[in-house]
């Protein structure tokens, strides 16, 4: 006779598979006759708890989760979540905790899948990445009870523990540095608007323009891409007002810029300074060498990995700020081009 699972429990019982695991795991989230009757169906019909759902009898599944709502496209070229993601392997191999990463289309997937995770005993904890301004992932991860660590700032990680750096002060040391070498027209390719690294950048920005005496900051918003990051650069180079210098949000980015300039007959850097957002071995591979804001984003995913551990042993765990991304000047910055 086939062994009975979870599922067809859950099929008996006319309800979803993460349910029967809230019911069989005394977890909130279903209602007591909801779970009365599961654990009738599953005694019926002789379910007993496998080695997949060890975590019933109180083990821990040895795993935490990354859940990732970005197109698999521009991943497989992003240096920083490559990065990243070694910085968090090399805090959980030595301990033989796995990373169980997956890519979604919507943060409705995503809590969908933490869900599941968590109810299914697939997971300890989970790190939560690219946190938007008013994220519907943080409320559903405290309602959860799930061990999380957000990476990304504070005041949008509600009391989810978060791991941050001061990306407003890095962009007030770009904006001096750039106008301190006298450029006066300095525009920004922006990553997405709605993520809340990419607004206190946005508004970090215009405040450091403003105290410089600069003109209205001119800021576009991109999805990370090359593509998009080419095709900002080409508006913001054959607009009548052209900049003299511009801030990339990322590295892929900027090396799109740098080749829609040379594109366009422009000399890096004596007609137009470049600025990468974050360094990586392709900042340093081009010519000119592209000024970048540099981390250790190895240690940055390494921190938030420690605290999440600390948090699924049950640790007090709260925010943590690591150090600012530093400017790191290159061959790709300098007095702008004389004019009259």
């Amino acid at each position: 006779m086939k062994r009975p699972t979870i599922a067809d429990i859950a099929r008996q019982a006319g309800v979803s598979k993460v349910a029967v695991s809230y019911a069989l795991n005394d977890q909130p989230g279903v209602s007591e006759q909801t779970r009365a009757r599961i654990k009738a169906i599953a005694a019926e019909v002789g379910w007993r708890p496998s080695s997949a759902a060890r975590a019933l009898n109180g083990a821990q599944a040895r795993a935490v989760g990354l859940a990732v709502c970005r197109p698999a496209r521009t991943l497989g070229v992003e240096p920083f979540f490559m990065e990243l993601v070694g910085g968090i392997e090399s805090e959980l191999a030595p301990r033989s905790i796995a990373l169980m990463l997956q890519i979604v289309t919507s943060h409705e997937d995503e809590i969908e899948l933490y869900r599941r995770w968590w109810g299914e005993g697939r997971v300890d904890g989970a790190l939560l990445v690219d946190l938007h301004v008013a994220d519907a992932r943080v409320p559903a991860l405290e309602a959860m009870d799930l061990p999380a660590v957000v990476l990304g700032p504070p005041g949008a990680a509600g009391a989810v523990p978060s791991v941050w750096s001061d990306d407003g002060a890095s962009m007030r040391e770009t904006v001096a540095y750039l106008a301190a070498l006298g450029h006066r027209a300095i525009a920004r390719v922006a990553g997405l608007p709605q993520l809340a690294h990419t607004a206190e950048r946005d508004a970090a920005f215009e405040d450091s323009c403003r105290e410089a005496g600069l003109p209205g900051p001119v800021v576009v918003h991109t999805d990370y891409s090359g593509d998009e990051g080419a095709r900002a650069t080409r508006r913001l180079l054959i607009a009548p007002e052209r900049p003299t210098a511009i801030i990339y949000d990322n590295d892929i980015m900027a090396l799109a810029g740098l080749s829609v300039a040379q594109e366009l007959g422009m000399e890096v850097p004596r007609d137009l300074s470049l600025v990468a957002w974050d360094d990586s071995p392709f900042t340093q591979a081009v010519r000119p060498q592209l000024t970048a804001l540099t981390r250790d984003i190895g240690e940055y995913g390494a921190h938030a990995a420690r605290m999440l551990l600390a948090a699924v042993d049950k640790q007090h765990v709260t925010h943590s700020q690591v150090p600012a991304a530093r400017l790191l000047p290159r061959a790709s910055t300098a007095a702008p081009p004389r004019t009259g």
